[in-house]
């Protein structure tokens, strides 16, 4: 049986199982998704993950060997998709990187681009070419301002430097080494609230204008609503428009999106080694369970020798910010 995660709050809103009419089920998992832990060089205003450099929670080597070893052991596994916090600085990084390689697996790194302007972090570009890393860079606008507000006062510039810096290196440029950007809409201060533009027409704004100013090429933009979780539902909740955007994102929700759901195929692990359908599921605190409701750990999984112990999917009330028109996920638009 699916679990419904309610606060009083999300009672507003039909429970997005029954919305669905049918259970959502794992299909055969391909993507490994790992969150490396809570430390970031910036405090984003919109971060589910509420990352900071305050923050000091990050995985561990027994939790790194665990997660080595899972990749070996698996060869299904096609994608290996590290984010956070900052990935890169969390322990375990490199590791896991070249792990996957390795075992011809995909790396996607969700990378800030700010950080490899920190002490120790300024061969990053260099290393992601070398290992032909996957680069998806939260560009949330390609306005200075729009993205100063979201990130912080010199995010943007840093980040253009950044973009410039993985160009150089042959980002956006060489077929193997794929850079693409990440769009969030602006957090919303009343009840005009909007989804993200259509993204291919996005996307061709983001390229003119980044290569008209600062001659800059990147592959793909990916579109991703801003989910009522972590400090964006912190947003909201002080505004008073926490219930009004749960409604407004069920009021758009797109049947023809659920079987694309990221969740379908992904395992998301944390820095302790837990296992979530999603990453929203897991900084919500909502664990998969398999089907004799038991929660999982990476542990579990190496015992068992199979991947495909959950059956159902758990469902929150935010999951209506997936499938809300377009759909969205960690790669963007869905349908």
């Amino acid at each position: 049986m699916q679990i419904q995660s309610k606060s009083s709050l999300d009672t507003a809103v039909t429970p997005f199982n029954q919305k669905i009419n049918f259970p959502l089920e794992k299909k055969g998992i391909t993507v490994l998704q790992i969150n490396l832990g809570k430390r970031c060089n910036l405090s984003c205003t919109h971060c589910h993950v509420e990352a900071s450099p305050k923050r000091t929670e990050e995985l561990s080597p027994e939790i790194c060997e665990e997660l080595v070893s899972l990749i070996y052991r698996f060869p299904e596994i096609k994608i290996v998709d590290l984010t956070g916090g900052a990935p890169e600085i969390n322990y375990g990084f490199k590791p896991l990187v070249e792990a996957a390689r390795i075992n011809g697996k995909q790396v996607i790194v969700r990378s800030n681009l700010t950080i490899y302007f920190e002490d120790g972090f300024g061969d990053l570009p260099e290393y992601f070419a070398k290992h032909q890393v996957r680069v998806v860079a939260s560009l949330p606008c390609y306005l200075a301002d729009n993205v100063d507000k979201m990130r912080g006062a010199g995010v943007f510039d840093s980040s253009v430097k950044a973009l410039q810096w993985l160009n150089k290196v042959g980002y956006g440029k060489e077929p193997n080494l794929i850079l693409d950007l990440i769009f969030n809409p602006q957090l919303p201060t009343g009840e005009k609230f909007s989804l993200a533009p259509e993204q291919t027409n996005l996307e061709r704004d983001y390229k003119m204008f980044l290569q008209e100013h600062f001659d800059i090429a990147f592959n793909n933009l990916f579109t991703i609503t801003n989910l009522p979780v972590g400090r964006t539902k912190m947003h909201l909740e002080r505004r008073k428009l926490y219930t009004s955007y749960l409604q407004f994102l069920e009021a758009h929700f797109n049947v023809n999106t659920v079987e694309h759901l990221m969740c379908r195929d992904e395992l998301s692990i944390d820095y302790l080694g837990n296992v979530y359908d999603c990453d929203f599921n897991q900084m919500m605190n909502l664990p998969a369970k398999t089907h004799n409701g038991e929660t999982l750990k990476v542990s579990k999984l190496l015992e068992a020798g199979r991947l495909d112990l959950i059956s159902d999917i758990q469902t929150a009330a935010y999951c209506y910010g997936c499938t809300a028109g377009c759909g969205s996920s960690c790669g963007g638009a869905l349908i």
